[in-house]
């Protein structure tokens, strides 16, 4: 394909060979002992179809059915099956007359028929238009009638609420093809709306019958539209070619080879995050490269750990608030626990991290205290997780350390965005210095940092800082029928300005400090990164999650806290005070409680006086996706969450006066 591997960047990687010389040695990784005469890497149809080909009896997809109310265990598609699938669901859809260059839409929660849908379009040239299966009616609507959407593939959870939108869209959908067994009414609905309805083993036998030959995409054809789940106004459509994928892939591929000793056949990723999402659908295509097995979760939450725990994956991808979760679970019980077990954890935790932060790896850093104490919590995880890999958004500093040492293997960092296909930058497994970072640029991404002279941030001072801005053939060709909104964001050279604050380290890594957006001014001048400050309150074993707010004519901050339930109701109980989770949030003692365990934490982390919170209102009620106030990807909707607390913040303010 011809890539240029991109390494215009200052500072660069060391200087004494072409890889990093930090860190211990690791074997070359194995993608499956790819056989060069078959390979084929231009785009993600050839790249699939070369996989099918040298790895057809490897695991491919699998799911775990479920048979009267319990979870079966995992069944399995080989490649050459998954292959032969793709190809009779190609074949349907041309057959039904969805020509070349048509956009189709998924909508539902990640299943091997989301991923069959995806590489039915990138084999017969269709541009892939995903919606998160938390979306609303009316983000459903815009998306589907922004993108022009003739198909759509659909779960059976989240067919009545298609069924609702299509007659609003006037006819546009021609076919609809669902999973599960959908109820008759909104087949019925469906159908009234203009479209044809199949199901998708109804697609596979009409494809079987009636077989169409490949329709290749081109390296610069638009291979899928992703709408950014957006923290202000309507989604943006990220338009991805397969030139953009599949250099992500590659350069992926490249940057881990000296690190990880095997990621082809045997290898198991577990597939929850939304695919979506850039995050799960980058992984995806690589495990799909490499040759990996991918096993996809139930779609129920409440099923999530079990599903972990009977697929046993050994590459791990989650987001922040995944992990947040997790240290907030383990962190609970030890502080709950006897003298002598808190100790232990305590002990064992400090000994492994300072032998992990001399860059020891994961594995020889403390076998000992893995054996008493942490592999407990790594089988929490299935207990053969070999890598884990964190993005989505910064990760707090407690909580990559507590995965680093809990989780007895190598934790990866990565940073990007939709527009830059994910992970452009990458931390090294147990190499000294990484942690806090986001690591070093992949071979394909150049990058550089602009000065922000508004916010003090000098690109060419000793310390250089700035707004990162990223360039490179995993970038995308801008946002769909926007041009206005492209014209902000990327320049006519292709360098993309992603909106954060980066720090260089004299070793050459990057620390995202700030976001230029998320940034405000108090009445005294001082600047607040809120983020920042969210991030050191977060570690406060009383806190499951804060929203940090500044009025800029006002010199102090306020806060919305949902409290950890347990720890409060504990805290309640031993002060005398009863009544329900929503009761004891209301009561001043509990307000006064959580405000001074939150005024240690941020003495401890050394917070300046004007970044410490100094009133705040108890939330019973978690943020989330569902009421508004949280990204599909469980980044804060700020505008949303000042909407609906805006008269709180005001009575925080009034009551500080």
């Amino acid at each position: 394909m011809g890539f240029k591997l991109l390494a215009e960047v200052a500072p660069a990687r060391p200087a004494n060979g072409d890889r990093p010389s930090v860190g211990p040695t690791y074997r070359k990784a194995d993608f499956g002992d790819r056989d060069p005469a078959l390979d084929d890497t231009t785009t993600l149809y050839s790249m699939f179809e070369s996989s099918v080909a040298q790895y057809g009896a490897a695991n491919c997809l699998g799911h775990r059915p479920v048979v009267n109310g319990a979870p079966q265990d995992y069944v399995w598609w080989t490649y050459k099956e998954t292959g032969a699938k793709v190809a009779a669901l190609g074949s349907a859809l041309q057959e039904l007359g969805v020509p070349a260059g048509a956009k189709l839409s998924v909508f539902g929660a990640n299943c091997p028929e989301w991923m069959l849908a995806i590489q039915a379009c990138n084999r017969m040239s269709y541009t892939c238009v995903p919606l998160y299966d938390s979306l609303g009616e009316n983000a459903v609507e815009y998306i589907l009638g922004h993108s022009g959407a003739c198909a759509v593939f659909v779960s059976k959870a989240k067919f009545s609420q298609l069924a609702g939108v299509l007659p609003k869209l006037g006819g546009q959908v021609k076919v609809v093809v669902h999973w599960g067994e959908s109820d008759q009414a909104s087949i019925t609905a469906a159908e009234a709306a203009g479209a044809s309805v199949l199901s998708v083993d109804g697609m596979l036998e009409l494809g079987a019958n009636r077989p169409h030959g490949a329709v290749p995409p081109k390296v610069d054809d638009l291979c899928t539209i992703m709408y950014t789940s957006g923290t202000t106004g309507q989604p943006k459509g990220v338009m991805l070619t397969h030139k953009a994928l599949v250099a992500r892939v590659l350069g992926s591929a490249v940057f881990m080879e000296p690190f990880v000793e095997n990621l082809g056949p045997g290898n198991v990723f577990f597939s929850y995050l939304p695919l979506a999402h850039i995050l799960d659908r980058s992984a995806e295509d690589f495990f799909l490269y490499a040759g990996g097995a991918i096993g996809y979760w139930r779609g129920d939450l409440a099923g999530l750990a079990d599903d972990m725990a009977a697929l046993k994956p050994t590459i791990l991808a989650g987001v922040p608030r995944v992990f947040d979760k997790i240290y907030s679970g383990v962190t609970s019980k030890v502080s709950k626990s006897g003298f002598l077990k808190k100790w232990l954890f305590n002990y064992a935790f400090s000994r492994k991290l300072r032998a992990l932060d001399r860059g020891v790896k994961a594995e020889k850093a403390s076998p000992l205290m893995d054996r008493l104490v942490f592999n407990k919590i790594k089988n929490s995880v299935g207990g053969r997780v070999s890598l884990i890999i964190t993005g989505g958004a910064p990760i707090a500093r407690h909580t990559e350390d507590f995965l680093r040492v809990t989780m007895c293997c190598p934790i990866v960092q990565g940073y990007g965005l939709t527009e830059t296909v994910a992970g452009a930058f990458f931390t090294i497994p147990d190499c000294e210095g990484m942690a806090g970072t986001v690591g070093l640029p992949q071979p394909v991404c150049a990058f550089r940092l602009e000065s922000v002279p508004e916010m003090q941030y000098d690109a060419c001072g000793d310390h250089p800082r700035g707004e990162i801005c990223i360039q490179g053939p995993a970038t995308f060709s801008g946002y769909f029928k926007d041009e206005a909104q492209t014209d902000e964001v990327l320049e006519k050279d292709g360098w993309f300005h992603t909106g954060d604050i980066g720090e260089i380290s004299g070793d050459g890594t990057l620390k995202v400090i700030d976001r230029k957006k998320n940034i405000f001014k108090l009445s005294q001048g001082e600047y607040i990164s809120v983020e920042m400050v969210e991030a050191v309150y977060k570690k406060n074993a009383m806190v499951e999650q804060v929203w940090v707010y500044g009025d800029s004519f006002k010199s102090y901050l306020v806060a919305v806290v949902v409290p950890v339930k347990d720890a409060l109701m504990v805290w309640a109980s031993q002060n005398g005070i009863s009544g329900s989770f929503e009761e004891v949030c209301e009561e001043a003692k509990a307000l006064e409680h959580v405000l001074d365990v939150m005024n240690v934490t941020a003495k401890e982390a050394k917070l300046r006086g004007f970044e410490k919170i100094r009133a705040l209102h108890l939330e019973p009620e978690q943020f989330s996706v569902v009421n508004d106030t949280l990204t599909p990807s469980f980044k804060l909707r700020r505008p949303q969450l000042l909407k609906k607390y805006g008269k709180v913040i005001g009575n925080l303010y009034s009551g500080m006066s």
